[in-house]
């Protein structure tokens, strides 16, 4: 008996001890993690500086397997030459939206000198959404794959040689312009145009740090309106007289020249040395294949897909239809261009603005469905005040409205689409939303004309042609805008993948215990 209690006295000392040596390692490892830390206060730059830290500390970094992520990130750099090639990105979305609307501001010009129809001068523009759509998954394979440097230089080489294939022969005093010769510049271009708007994601997800990822989309994303504003004023300018047209063409050729040249010789690769954060080290951990197939499969994904799509739709049939519209109520021509570069305007600045608050706060989704439901209210306010004569003060602030909170979600919703689709790639998250847009724009803008009725007597249209009552039409579109915004903001919610995967490598053991991890530090050079 009395032997059995030693045993157990023996038994009871020995636990005592291993909990003494467990507390032991815990202190060690608490002790581990402070020096750690203490190190990430340390300027990155000089972590692989054996000179600037302590050797005890040194040792422990580096003997310390689980903190080899930490380390890692502690080396994350940003290059300044990512502003170099966001500033050619910039510039290559603007000339390849330059080219697409060269002619829709100077129709009868463009026609009288081309000598074919107007509904011929059209196709000019709509040959750029034909040739998009089948083209798109191409682009988001060539994205993926060969990578953002040959896909650029790809785009601005086709960009250039269909803004030099519109002039071929342009000097009026040698000979005449074909329209066939027009039109297969313009498909050269619109062949361009899904390789450079496809890129802007891409390009902030492998050259920027996390902290400017929705800026720099913005720019470049912002840049295609910016396009599209410059042919609404610059085409007019020039182009007085049918015999100005040829001069149009060599206005806008001579910049797609130069930006081809500065992509070429400035794009060297197509990601920095080193990536700017973790995200940007594993992209395209998915293949294109299986990336379309984990898409699919994303409820979240798919939703956002649908909602942003309809938006997209929405915005380029308002565009498309705009002076349609206002001319039955006897706005001028004049003031329905004022409408729509309003609309481009306050949409630039309204993206500003989002994107710097989405990148330092990161709350997404919050941003896009605050900016959705008042983009939807400014939709209704223009669909009621587009149908009175004389409200030409309430049909200007509704454009701005619409155009300040409707725009601003665009880039904003490409980077939420690569946070709930990581880690499939993003040049295939941000296509099929480009296709799901353009889809829904010839189908919106189709129906809205089927929908419009011609009408017998109209003294107050300033419309060239037959007027045609938009009411219905109107109603339609803005009944499309709040059963997909109420959609969204219903059933729409998502984690931000991306982000918990460039935390979780690092600070999982800051999670573990209950704090909130920083953000990663980044280096500029």
């Amino acid at each position: 008996m009395e032997s059995d209690q030693v045993d157990l006295l023996d038994q009871v000392e020995q636990v005592d001890q291993v909990d003494q040596v467990d507390q032991v390692d815990q202190v060690d490892q608490v002790d581990q993690v402070d020096q750690v830390e203490h190190v990430d206060q340390v300027d990155p730059v000089d972590f692989s500086s054996s000179s600037e830290l302590s050797s005890p500390v040194q040792a422990q970094v580096e003997d310390s397997s689980p903190n080899e992520d930490l380390k890692k990130l502690l080396h994350f750099k940003v290059y300044k030459r990512r502003w170099l090639v966001l500033l050619v990105l910039c510039l290559l979305n603007c000339s390849n939206a330059t080219l697409w609307l060269t002619f829709a501001p100077v129709a009868d010009q463009s026609a009288q000198y081309l000598k074919v129809t107007l509904a011929d001068i059209n196709w000019l523009s709509l040959v750029y959404m034909v040739v998009s759509i089948p083209l798109s998954f191409g682009t988001t394979w060539m994205l993926d794959t060969l990578g953002l440097r040959f896909t650029l230089i790809l785009g601005s080489w086709l960009n250039m040689f269909g803004a030099v294939m519109r002039i071929m022969g342009s000097p009026p005093q040698f000979f005449y312009v074909p329209y066939e010769m027009v039109m297969t510049g313009q498909v050269l271009a619109a062949l361009a145009q899904p390789l450079i708007i496809f890129t802007p994601t891409k390009m902030a997800a492998l050259w920027f740090p996390d902290h400017q990822r929705a800026t720099a989309n913005m720019l470049a994303s912002m840049a295609n309106p910016l396009g599209l504003l410059v042919a609404n004023v610059v085409s007019p300018a020039i182009a007085d007289h049918p015999s100005r047209i040829p001069y149009l063409m060599l206005a806008y050729a001579v910049p797609s020249c130069f930006i081809c040249f500065l992509a070429t010789v400035s794009i060297r690769s197509s990601a920095p040395p080193t990536p700017p954060s973790a995200s940007a080290e594993f992209s395209n951990s998915e293949s294109f294949v299986e990336g379309v197939k984990l898409l699919l499969k994303n409820r979240a994904y798919m939703l956002l897909l649908l909602c942003f799509g309809s938006g997209v739709g929405i915005f380029t049939c308002f565009s498309t239809l705009l002076d349609q519209i206002l001319c039955v109520q006897g706005y001028t021509n004049d003031f329905a261009g004022l409408c729509g570069a309003l609309f481009i305007v306050f949409g630039i600045v309204g993206a500003a603005f989002l994107g710097l608050y989405v990148d330092k706060s990161k709350r997404f989704i919050e941003s896009i469905k605050i900016n959705m439901s008042l983009s939807t209210l400014a939709g209704i306010a223009f669909s009621v005040v587009c149908l009175m004569q004389r409200q030409n003060v309430a049909v200007a602030v509704a454009c701005s409205l619409f155009g300040f909170f409707g725009f601003s979600t665009y880039p904003v919703a490409m980077e939420l689409s690569v946070e709930c689709s990581y880690p499939v790639g993003e040049a295939s998250t941000a296509g099929l939303i480009f296709i799901s847009g353009q889809i829904f724009s010839i189908g919106y803008t189709g129906l809205l004309q089927y929908l419009a009725t011609p009408l017998a007597d109209s003294p107050r249209s300033t419309c060239g042609v037959v007027s045609q009552s938009w009411k219905v039409s109107m109603m339609v579109l803005a009944g499309f805008s709040t059963f997909f915004t109420v959609l969204f903001v219903v059933f729409f919610h998502t984690r931000y993948k991306r982000l918990e995967a460039e935390k979780d490598p690092t600070y999982g053991h800051k999670r573990d215990h209950g704090s909130v991890p920083p953000a990663p530090l980044s280096v500029d050079t």
